[in-house]
């Protein structure tokens, strides 16, 4: 199924789904019970028939993966057949009822939230359609014409309408998540990235290398701040996230902002002499390129990096921040501009 005919967020799209048929069976067994009203309306046996086919579906929603239902087109073509359905029925009985209009505007809704633009327009068009045979069936040309084009407005703009508001609402959350994973300043991903692919590299099979995570801040970043300013602070880790991203590949390493001067770099597949090797590397590197200040003058950046190594599958992803952690506060202790590891 391609993409664009698929669900938004397919999780609720099987919620709602299911919560769709139970309230619509319950409808239809109303109908059953109370008997047809209108000539339009389906007879007892076909009711009940469907009201018996929507709990089936609904139960089938309710148990198959919404994943698996998505992939197979599970939600375009519950709207499409659904539609499909009411259609065959009010023209197998001689014509349509509010009923049978309002059941049209379920699926409208539904596809219009649920639904990406293409597959809510599709369901939209073949609704408008549907609708139009169901009253050109039951009706005069001339009343069906008038009804066709009130009730074929109001469902297409309808649709649209929710298509375009779900868009805005897909957007602002790409947005937000972009903002919840991207520092602002930096450009680094934040700790939440960083914890995600920790955890799935402590835990996943592949080289026994095993998995390394260097923490490494500014020395003397409180100074930078009070002598130079908040601006040449940021500047500072503006620069430092520069070097870093330039020594490091980003199919191997995760480079993250923890907080304030604070910055880690994952590395995958890595083993604790090739960590203690690259965190060697970084240190050179912010060495050799110092930082312009705004009155043009150049200022020496300094850093400290603590390296901790974990085997794969032998480390829990807080021990390893807390090994990694003590090796930073030991360069600190021993002097600063230095490298320690949390191994022998």
């Amino acid at each position: 199924m391609h993409p664009s005919l698929r669900a938004r967020e397919p999780r609720a799209a099987a919620r709602t789904a299911v919560i769709v048929l139970l309230v619509c069976s319950a409808m239809m067994a109303l109908v059953g019970v109370l008997g047809p009203s209108a000539e339009g309306d389906a007879s007892r046996p076909v009711v009940w028939a469907c009201v018996v086919g929507l709990l089936v579906v609904a139960g089938i929603y309710s148990r198959v993966p919404p994943q698996r239902l998505d992939r197979a087109g599970g939600f375009l073509g519950l709207a499409l057949v659904g539609v499909t359905v009411l259609c065959a029925l009010a023209v197998s009985a001689g014509g349509t009822s509010t009923r049978s209009q309002a059941f049209l505007v379920f699926v409208v809704l539904y596809a219009g939230f649920h639904l990406r633009t293409a597959g809510a327009l599709l369901v939209t068009a073949q609704t408008v359609v549907a609708g139009g045979i169901m009253l050109f069936t039951s009706s005069k040309v001339d009343s069906a014409l008038t009804d066709f084009v009130f009730f074929g407005t109001m469902l297409g703009v309808t649709g649209m309408l929710l298509a375009r508001s779900a868009n805005s609402q897909e957007r602002l959350v790409a947005a937000l998540q972009r903002q919840a994973d991207v520092d602002a300043l930096t450009g680094l991903v934040t700790r939440r990235v960083l914890d995600q692919a920790l955890s799935t590299a402590l835990a996943r099979a592949g080289s026994e290398d095993g998995t390394a995570l260097l923490l490494m801040d500014v020395d003397e970043f409180k100074s930078i701040n009070d002598v130079h300013g908040h601006l040449a602070g940021d500047d500072a880790l503006v620069h430092l996230a520069r070097i870093i991203r330039q020594q490091t590949r980003a199919g191997d390493a995760v480079v993250s902002r923890m907080g304030g001067d604070e910055i880690a770099v994952l590395l995958q597949s890595c083993s604790r002499e090739d960590a203690v090797r690259r965190a060697e590397q970084l240190l050179d590197a912010v060495r050799g390129e110092p930082l312009v200040l705004p009155d043009g003058t150049l200022y020496g950046l300094s850093i400290s990096l603590g390296v901790a190594h974990a085997a794969r599958g032998t480390e829990e992803l807080r021990t390893l921040y807390a090994a990694a952690d003590d090796a930073l506060y030991a360069a600190k202790r021993g002097g600063r501009g230095r490298v320690e590891a949390a191994f022998g």
